[in-house]
C-alpha cells in the first residue's frame, strides 16, 4: 500500500490518538440490551491480509507443496479474515463466490472492496445498477460475509458529503467507509458531519494507521464494529509497540462494548503481513470476553473454531 508511505520514519509519532468523545457514547448506546434485537454476535477479533495468491507463503504459512488452486483454502485456515481486494476491479460471477465460500472455514469473514467503478465514480454509482449488482453477488458469502469497504478517493472532499448519503441510502450490505482527503479533518466539525452520517446509516469506520498520514488514524467508532488497516514498516521495532498500543486499545474498546474488528496488516509486497498478523494474534488473544484466532509461522495450521456467527 502507498498510501501514506514514507522512506524515513524516524521522525513518526506514532502515538495513538486518544478516543474521540463520541466513543464512549456509541459503545454505551450498542452494550446497552434491546429487548427488540436478536441475540446478537459473540465479541470477535478477526485478523487478516490483503490476498491469498503469494507463493512466498508455501512453507511460511502455507504446507510445504501446496499448489496455487489451494491457496485460499489454507490461507482461511490461518486468518479468518482477508481484505478482498479483487472485488475492487471486478464483480466475480456466482461460480466464484460459491467457490469462494466453500473454501473458507466457518469463522472466516470476507470483506470486499468496493467495485472501482462504484468508489471513483463522481456518483458512487448512485445513477445506475452496479450497487445493487454488487451486493446481490457479496450476499452470496452469506454468513461469511463481514463488511464491506468503501475506499474514497484522495480528491473525494467533505463538500461531497451529500454524494456519500446518497450512496449509503442505496447499499444494502454492511459498510466501513474510509476517507483520505485532508479536508474531512480540518475542523472537528468537518470530522462530526462524517461520523454523524456513518452512524446514521449503521456504517462502520475504516481506521488506517500508516507512517505518512496520522489524521486517518483518528480513532473514530461509529458502530460496534470497526476496520483497521495496519501498515507496517519491513517490521521495524516500531511496528511491533504499535501492535501493542492496538492490543491495548481493543481491550479498553472491547471491554465497553465493542463487537466486531476486522484487522489488516500490510507491508511491502505482502510479504511480510503474516509475521505482523501473528504478532498480534499473540498480543491480542487472551483479551477476556474475546474470540480470535491467527496464523502460525511455519505452515502448521491453527485448529478450526466453531462459529457462533
Amino acid at each position: 500500500m502507498e498510501f501514506g508511505k514514507l522512506p524515513d520514519i524516524s521522525q513518526v509519532d506514532f502515538r495513538l490518538p486518544p478516543d474521540p468523545p463520541g466513543n464512549a457514547i456509541i459503545l454505551t448506546n450498542y452494550a446497552a440490551p434491546n429487548p427488540q434485537s436478536v441475540i446478537r454476535n459473540p465479541q470477535s477479533l478477526f485478523i487478516g491480509a490483503t490476498g491469498w495468491s503469494v507463493k512466498e507463503w508455501v512453507g511460511k504459512i502455507y504446507p510445504k507443496g501446496t499448489k496455487t488452486p489451494d491457496y485460499l483454502r489454507h490461507y482461511a485456515r490461518q486468518f479468518n479474515t482477508i481484505e478482498l481486494n479483487t472485488t475492487h476491479y471486478r464483480i466475480p460471477d456466482l461460480f466464484t463466490v460459491q467457490h469462494w465460500h466453500d473454501e473458507a472455514a466457518s469463522d472466516f469473514r470476507f470483506c470486499p472492496k468496493l467495485l472501482q467503478t462504484i468508489s471513483h465514480a463522481g456518483d458512487l454509482g448512485t445513477g445506475g445498477e452496479l450497487i445493487q449488482r454488487f451486493c446481490e453477488a457479496m450476499s452470496g458469502l452469506g454468513s461469511k460475509l463481514g463488511p464491506c469497504f468503501i475506499q474514497l478517493p484522495p480528491y473525494f472532499s467533505v463538500e461531497k458529503i451529500a454524494v456519500l448519503e446518497a450512496f449509503l441510502q442505496q447499499f444494502s450490505l454492511p459498510l466501513a467507509v474510509e476517507v483520505r482527503h485532508e479536508s474531512w479533518f480540518a475542523t472537528p466539525a468537518n470530522f462530526k458531519r462524517l461520523t454523524d452520517l456513518l452512524e446514521k446509516y449503521g456504517a462502520s469506520t475504516v481506521i488506517t494507521d500508516v507512517a505518512g498520514r496520522r489524521d486517518v488514524a483518528h480513532m473514530a467508532l461509529t458502530s460496534d464494529t470497526v476496520l483497521v488497516r495496519f501498515v507496517g514498516n519491513d517490521l521495524h521495532p516500531t511496528d511491533f509497540s504499535r501492535l501493542d498500543d492496538w492490543a491495548q486499545r481493543l481491550t479498553d474498546w472491547f471491554s465497553k462494548g465493542l463487537r466486531e474488528c476486522y484487522f489488516f496488516t500490510h507491508e511491502p509486497d505482502n510479504l511480510l503481513a503474516p509475521d505482523l498478523a501473528a504478532a498480534f494474534y499473540e498480543k491480542t488473544k487472551g483479551i477476556a470476553g474475546m474470540t480470535t484466532r491467527g496464523p502460525k509461522l511455519g505452515g502448521e495450521e491453527q485448529p478450526q473454531q466453531m462459529s457462533l456467527f
